[in-house]
């Protein structure tokens, strides 16, 4: 559709819509071109509302944190959407579950799990991002992945429609699933295990601490380059760069160039 037609189509949204925007300040790269609009939804009615009454007429792509991004330079000719405040809650059910909004940073996420005596979630503070994205791409680290942890989720598709979908419908895979492209996450329950808190927070310091040995942390990096090969017993993807370096070419040049 024509800018002008949008406009009028979503006028009772302009409070919470930009036009022309740039996105450059909406990744962690700081890089990228405009999108024709981009949308904060503070309220589930709003968003729902918002799909409703655009009703398929533009491209549509959801981004969270920012921090697994690359954005082209050209203008994206459709419309982006940012999950608010409302999707950033976080409450416990039944002693042991967690029921996490989509916008909620991953570390939020593991700190308010170890604060609540609950174990299992402590990989999750060295992912940077946000539930929503974790799950879209499977995200994990030190042998732990968002479907190890994950019970269900609730999803919008982009005709507003609400779903719920248990983890037994969903099958994971290595940094991917199955899940229809055009859902956009609202929120999902987690499985925590009772701990003592104090454990729980030194194996948060603990892995913490692996990872600033390992890679960069006081830059913002988009993690790992590279997928690792499926296979388990197979080397990491750094393992296997390395041994293909020709032992009289300094590795570090190697990359550079």
């Amino acid at each position: 559709m024509k800018i002008e037609q949008l406009k009028d189509l979503l006028k009772k949204f302009d409070a919470n819509i930009i036009y022309d925007a740039d996105l450059k300040k909406k990744n962690w790269f700081n890089i990228g071109g405009k999108t024709k609009v981009f949308f904060k939804a503070n309220e589930l009615k709003d968003l729902v509302e918002f799909l409703k009454t655009l009703n398929n007429r533009e491209k549509i792509q959801i981004i969270g944190a920012g921090s697994n991004l690359l954005i082209s330079d050209e203008t994206y000719d459709g419309v982006i959407i940012k999950l608010g405040k409302n999707f950033n809650r976080l409450s416990i059910l039944n002693s042991n579950m967690i029921i996490s909004g989509a916008a909620v940073l991953d570390k939020k996420l593991s700190d308010y799990a170890a604060n609540n005596g609950l174990s299992g979630l402590e990989f999750l503070s060295c992912i940077p991002g946000t539930i929503g994205g974790a799950i879209k791409m499977n995200a994990g680290c030190f042998n732990k992945e968002i479907k190890d942890i994950l019970l269900s989720i609730q999803a919008l598709d982009k005709t507003g429609n609400i779903l719920t979908i248990p983890v037994e419908k969903i099958n994971f895979e290595y940094r991917k699933n199955n899940l229809p492209e055009d859902l956009i996450f609202l929120s999902a329950s987690f499985r925590g295990l009772p701990k003592d808190k104090d454990e729980i927070k030194k194996t948060i310091i603990k892995l913490k601490n692996q990872k600033d040995k390992n890679q960069p942390t006081n830059i913002k990096t988009s993690g790992s380059t590279f997928k690792n090969p499926i296979n388990k017993t197979s080397k990491k993807v750094w393992e296997l760069i390395r041994e293909s370096v020709p032992a009289d070419i300094s590795f570090g040049v190697l990359v550079k160039s």
